[in-house]
């Protein structure tokens, strides 16, 4: 038995808080909201984020950042990814040993363009970090909940931190954890499928059918794959499942709340509407902003991202973001491919 802090008592958080309790660790799972720590302590559970699932009683709630983090070695970053500098530097506060810090979130931070793990290298100090892992691929936190099967990917710069993570998370019964060394691919493709969840959401609130959204998937990962190349990943990352099957789950299921917006944007409700009624972080507008401009930088074409944009930030109403796609000089689907390849 281990105790391990989790900070972030989202659905995903509460929902890994609850896999490491099934495999006999003390979780202690620190959350923003006060009412969110009386409810895991008191009842059980966290109706907001996981309705109808009753917590170990293994999992204890703080609302002390200190507290949650005391006696720790390893620690689940799982806020999203804007709060992510803001608990980091809260953390740099507390003196302690250095920590493995574990990031589940799939995100890239507009304007400075880091991944998360570079955003915790930058803030922690070296005598503060011991590894940083990433945790990344198909997995909704309402079916992990119910232990329902489930295969995840863990990487980092160190493989031997990625097997102790490994070890901590796997569960021969419903959560089976791979490990990947390709940091990179892992992160980005994590980060960039919600993108392509929005479009999805978008294609079956405009009723485009089975087609569309097949082509959307298929067109997606290749643009993952052209950025993710040409930013150093493994083309091969992202046949895998923080690549494919992340694109599969999240694109196609009414779990996933890229989708969900994407939906309601494709439904004719503007952008400021589809977030007030969320109530979640939709990791993927913000991450549009920040592929746009890595796409940019690497000087990558990413059209279905560039029209994402335009629809997300330049008012452009989704079916003439669509038209304008189709209405594309023509391509060779395997030069492109080609291309990816090549730049590895």
């Amino acid at each position: 038995m281990k105790r391990i802090g989790v900070l972030g008592a989202g659905s995903w958080g509460t929902a890994l808080a609850f896999v490491l309790a099934d495999n006999g660790h003390k979780v202690k799972l620190w959350a923003h909201r006060s009412e969110t720590v009386d409810e895991i302590n008191e009842t059980h559970r966290n109706e907001r984020y996981l309705p109808g699932i009753e917590l170990p009683t293994s999992i204890v709630g703080y609302s002390s950042l200190q507290e949650a983090v005391e006696d720790v070695s390893t620690i689940i970053l799982a806020v999203p990814t804007k709060a992510i500098r803001e608990v980091l530097r809260k953390l740099i506060e507390i003196e302690h040993p250095p920590y493995t810090i574990v990031h589940v979130s799939k995100g890239i931070e507009p304007d400075s363009l880091l991944r998360i793990s570079e955003i915790v290298e930058e803030e922690m100090p070296p005598r503060l970090l011991k590894d940083v892992v990433v945790l990344s691929g198909p997995s909704h936190a309402e079916e992990v909940s119910k232990r329902q099967p489930t295969t995840v990917t863990v990487s980092s710069k160190n493989m031997q931190a990625a097997e102790e993570v490994q070890e901590l998370f796997n569960n021969q019964h419903y959560f089976r954890v791979y490990t990947n060394p390709d940091v990179i691919g892992v992160e980005i493709g994590g980060a960039l499928k919600n993108i392509i969840a929005l479009a999805a959401g978008i294609t079956d609130g405009l009723e485009y059918g089975d087609n569309a959204k097949a082509a959307l998937i298929t067109r997606g990962l290749a643009e993952i794959a052209r950025l993710g190349a040409a930013m150093g990943a493994n083309p091969l990352t992202f046949s895998g499942l923080t690549g494919i099957g992340d694109l599969i789950v999240t694109c196609t299921s009414v779990h996933s709340r890229n989708w969900r917006a994407g939906n309601l944007l494709g439904k004719g409700h503007n952008l400021d509407e589809v977030l007030a009624n969320m109530g979640m972080v939709v990791e993927g507008v913000r991450t549009t902003k920040a592929a746009y401009q890595l796409a940019e930088k690497y000087d990558v074409q990413m059209p279905l991202t560039k029209a994402l944009y335009n629809v997300l930030f330049n008012n452009v109403h989704p079916k003439q973001a669509v038209d304008a796609l189709m209405a594309r000089t023509k391509t060779h689907e395997m030069e492109d491919l080609a291309n990816i390849l090549g730049r590895s």
